[in-house]
């Protein structure tokens, strides 16, 4: 366990009381993750097919729906002190089942961590230039993984610096583009590109950040009380869905197309690019941090061997700098947005078991007492994979409504009634290794 490199930020036990932050800590964070480049998009796409109302009625159906699942899965977060895939184990999924959310959560993190790299290289090579997109892609890469190596702290004081200054950097390319338009008018005024109906608006606002809400555990574990992640979820997604979602909204409306990228790069030169990277690198670094969790839990799940964050960190930087560099991510994007489909009935099964069913929340409550882990997990929970599977297949094939949405409710309701029916049953028993809650000097030299 001694490596020397980073933190290990409690990855596999709880996160002591005394280590947690302040509410507006996280909801710095928070705010950059929902505030990002792609939320810019997301507004502009609303704006090229949506009136200025009919998007804003979309952003805040889209933004309760989000805020409701992060609530309720990130006070399970904070009341255990537990990162996702670790809390799996005893809320629904078992030892093996928490296993398999690892591996998916490492996938699908790594793989968008390389493609907002890409993205963020592409506006480094046209901004100053000098080196080649592919080794900005790396250079880009590798630095939000120095970063992520120190865990909550160092990402939190990232946060204090780029949220504000992307915030700032929207709003003066905005203004610059707005300069000289009505924006009463804009308001008032129709959309350029094909209609979007009011569900497909608010599908594409849920769904955008329906993996970020699932993985809510990984930061709310640092939150002190169930009342900070409320205050928290509630200021970040307010702010962010609407200051930085309805400014790209209104962006679209005044320049009349959807490619907002372009536009405020070639009209704000080097103000627009900054916006790019700075969105880009608040997100990513969540990427990178989340999918490193998901991993060391199924290397210990799986082979019983607990290795250290920050060197799981290390290497899946260094793959998702590389790949993002020789161009290969952009071809997954297909099988990424398929795979995310299986995250909402996640949520839906935790929360069903923690508050309702509650079959092993008891262990729960007596091991965090004691400020350890529960001794023991079940191995499989059979019935959790039957209704996992069959929720996702229900929000990748079901079109009516929306397909997030659709499968969490769907896991939530049967593992609900399988509850009640005592089908909700572990197989096999697995012990864990890790009891107790490491020393805060773990921090500091894992």
């Amino acid at each position: 366990m001694s490596s020397g490199v980073g933190v290990d930020d409690y990855a596999l036990v709880r996160v002591p009381q005394e280590e947690r932050y302040s509410w507006w800590s996280v909801a710095v964070q928070r705010f950059g993750q929902v505030s990002a480049l792609s939320q810019f998009l997301l507004g502009s796409t609303l704006g090229f097919g949506m009136g200025f109302w009919e998007a804003f009625l979309a952003f805040t159906l889209g933004a309760v729906i989000l805020e409701v699942v992060s609530i309720g899965v990130g006070i399970i977060g904070c009341r255990e002190g537990l990162q996702t895939s670790m809390l799996t184990r005893w809320t629904g999924f078992g030892q093996g089942g928490s296993a398999v959310v690892g591996v998916a959560i490492g996938i699908s993190l790594i793989g968008w961590f390389g493609i907002q790299s890409g993205v963020s290289a592409e506006g480094l090579a046209s901004l100053v230039g000098v080196l080649p997109v592919w080794l900005w892609s790396l250079l880009f890469g590798l630095t939000v993984t120095f970063i992520v190596l120190w865990g909550f702290a160092s990402m939190k004081w990232v946060a204090y610096i780029t949220v504000p200054a992307f915030v700032l950097l929207v709003a003066w390319s905005i203004g610059s583009e707005l300069i000289g338009h009505d924006v009463g008018a804009l308001v008032a005024s129709a959309p350029a590109g094909p209609s979007l109906s009011l569900l497909q608006g608010t599908t594409l606002v849920a769904g955008g950040f329906i993996v970020g809400a699932v993985i809510t555990p990984d930061m709310t574990r640092f939150n002190r009380t169930p009342a900070d992640v409320v205050k928290q979820t509630v200021v970040g997604f307010t702010v962010g869905e609407y200051l930085i979602g309805m400014s790209g909204v209104l962006l679209a409306h005044a320049v009349r197309s959807d490619d907002i990228i372009t536009i405020v790069t070639s009209s704000v030169g080097w103000v627009g690019t900054l916006v790019i990277i700075l969105g880009t690198l608040k997100i990513n670094d969540w990427n990178l941090y989340s999918s490193g969790l998901g991993v060391v839990n199924f290397v210990d799940t799986v082979f019983g061997k607990r290795v250290n964050r920050a060197v799981v960190t290390l290497l899946l930087g260094v793959v998702g700098s590389v790949l993002a560099a020789g161009g290969i991510l952009d071809n997954f994007i297909g099988f990424l947005t398929v795979l995310g489909v299986a995250f909402p009935p996640i949520v839906g099964i935790m929360v069903a078991e923690y508050f309702v069913v509650k079959k092993w929340r008891p262990d729960l409550e007596r091991s965090r007492a004691e400020g350890r882990l529960p001794e023991t997990a079940p191995t499989w929970v059979p019935a959790t994979l039957v209704i996992w599977t069959a929720a996702a297949l229900i929000g990748y094939f079901v079109s009516w409504g929306l397909p997030s949405i659709n499968s969490l409710v769907a896991a939530f309701v049967l593992y609900v009634v399988a509850g009640q029916l005592g089908l909700v049953r572990g197989v096999g028993i697995s012990r864990t290794e890790i009891g107790t809650a490491a020393p805060a000097g773990e921090r500091e030299a894992v």
